[in-house]
């Protein structure tokens, strides 16, 4: 399974929260993003964002064909999210839209097997494997790109 981590891209300051939108920086963090993911995620990618506007933005950048789901809102814990992506039985690719310091805790849980603290820029990926090996089970960092690097 492969499993994309993508942290929203700038939004405005405000609230409510959940009704923050993307600044024109934002906008143009998640359309490079977006152009950049397309051509290599599979047609049949599964695509989840968390129901805050700039999350939705964001995964719009990338096709109007995406499920929202509140388990990946804003605050939610490692676990739950993991869940609402089908970690690690799903299979496929999913790529799940969402909010620091959730994503960064999930990254850390995947590769280090503990909660910490880690960062994911604005409107960056982490693109997670899991393989299986003669040893087990193995988490493999695929790719990190911030939008800066594009």
């Amino acid at each position: 399974m492969d499993l994309i981590l993508w942290r929203h891209a700038e939004a405005e300051d405000g609230v409510p929260d959940l009704a923050r939108r993307l600044t024109p920086k934002g906008l143009k963090q998640a359309k490079q993003m977006a152009d950049w993911l397309r051509p290599r995620l599979r047609k049949n990618a599964r695509i989840l964002s968390s129901p805050a506007e700039r999350a939705r933005q964001t995964a719009g950048a990338l096709t109007g064909d995406y499920e929202v789901s509140r388990d990946i809102a804003p605050g939610r814990p490692c676990e739950t999210i993991l869940d609402a992506a089908g970690w690690p039985e799903q299979g496929g690719e999913v790529v799940l839209v969402g909010h620091q310091p959730s994503l960064g805790q999930t990254a850390a849980f995947l590769l280090c097997g503990e909660l910490q603290e880690w960062s994911i820029r604005k409107g960056a990926i982490w693109w997670l494997h899991r393989r299986t090996r003669d040893a087990g089970a193995q988490v493999v960092l695929k790719a990190v790109i911030s939008p800066d690097l594009l």
